[in-house]
């Protein structure tokens, strides 16, 4: 059969317009998922950001507490002498300023008192630490004849930010020298809060603090942290492994770097006198127990835990027991030197 090359092929099928309705629909509804899709993608980089800005917000808060500014003076407070004072920490990273009230017998012109307490401020305040309120404790010192130390850590100076210990107790090992300096044969640290932690750690890395009394002691590890966030919202567990992953990229310190566990699992050289409350939100009282059984009988150490107190309100509501504990506590410690000490509660 012959085939003429001129012969038109087939037109195409028309297009029916039920086909074009069809794969219109299909476009539509392809743009909205993906409207749908963006939308939700984006709603969920929002949240996203708006929990990492969160848990980096922590971070830099707990690094930088408000400070209150100094509203009295030792004179103003009892009617004690002082002198201002400035030092640097141990290592010398930071300055330091405070007071010194010298002894009674110092200011009668006798021979300077030999025995230095030093007050070792917590958490969020400065040497007045007005909650507890130190000035009548300062007072109770002085008038039993020790030289006293009252001291700003650095991060009450706005260029520092709190460390979790780790510059602090070097800025305290800067005050036990300081009094060693002034004469001090035997100095003692009276701590409160994360005051108290600090002077925990350290008393690890010297022989000169002859003895101390920590109240309410709080020493900052991811637990701890955790516990107190959930004080303030209910926050999921992952949000403590965020502040931990923020806090040192914002404050250069890592919680890592802070010896907590050899804190609570050492056996001090020296006597310490422990104050806390059951009902204490900010450091678990189970901490402090733990702490204080590995510490040797014959240590002198005593644990004074007290069921309906919390967090550094112990001296508020128990201030003459608190003064008559404190203080016999001390006297013992001064009056004891090369001598193991009777002080102590049962264990």
């Amino acid at each position: 059969m012959d085939i003429n090359p001129y012969t038109p092929t087939p037109a195409s099928a028309p297009i029916h317009p039920g086909n074009v309705e069809i794969a219109s629909k299909r476009v539509s509804l392809l743009r909205r998922y993906k409207g749908w899709l963006i939308a939700f993608l984006s709603v969920l980089l929002l949240l996203v950001s708006l929990a990492i800005a969160f848990h980096a917000y922590v971070a830099w808060t707990l690094g930088r507490p408000h400070i209150d500014p100094l509203r009295s003076t030792p004179t103003a407070a009892f009617g004690a002498a002082y002198e201002d004072i400035t030092f640097p920490s141990l290592n010398g990273s930071s300055e330091l300023s405070g007071w010194f009230i010298p002894s009674v017998s110092a200011i009668a012109g006798a021979e300077s008192q030999r025995q230095t307490i030093v007050f070792s401020h917590g958490y969020g305040g400065n040497r007045e630490e007005i909650w507890v309120p130190i000035y009548d404790l300062a007072k109770a010192a002085h008038k039993m004849g020790f030289n006293v130390i009252m001291f700003d850590y650095g991060y009450v100076q706005p260029k520092w930010n709190v460390t979790g210990g780790l510059r602090e107790s070097q800025e305290l090992l800067g005050a036990v020298k300081y009094a060693k300096d002034r004469g001090a044969e035997r100095v003692f640290v009276w701590g409160f809060s994360m005051g108290a932690g600090t002077a925990l750690q350290a008393a690890l890395q010297t022989k000169e603090i002859d003895g101390m009394i920590l109240d309410s002691t709080f020493i900052l590890e991811p637990d701890t942290l955790y516990h107190n966030m959930k004080q303030v919202a209910n926050v999921p567990k992952f949000s403590q492994s965020l502040v931990h992953m923020f806090f040192p990229i914002i404050n250069g310190v890592s919680f890592t770097e802070i010896p907590y566990q050899t804190i609570k699992e050492t056996a001090y050289s020296m006597p310490i006198f422990f104050i806390h409350g059951k009902q204490d939100v900010r450091a678990p009282y189970a901490m402090v127990q733990d702490i204080y059984k590995h510490q040797q009988p014959q240590s002198g150490s005593a644990l004074w835990m007290l069921e309906n107190d919390g967090h550094e309100l112990i001296y508020r509501a128990h201030k003459k027991t608190y003064l008559q504990m404190t203080t016999g506590f001390l006297r013992t410690l001064s009056t004891s030197a090369g001598e193991p000490l009777k002080y102590g509660t049962s264990r």
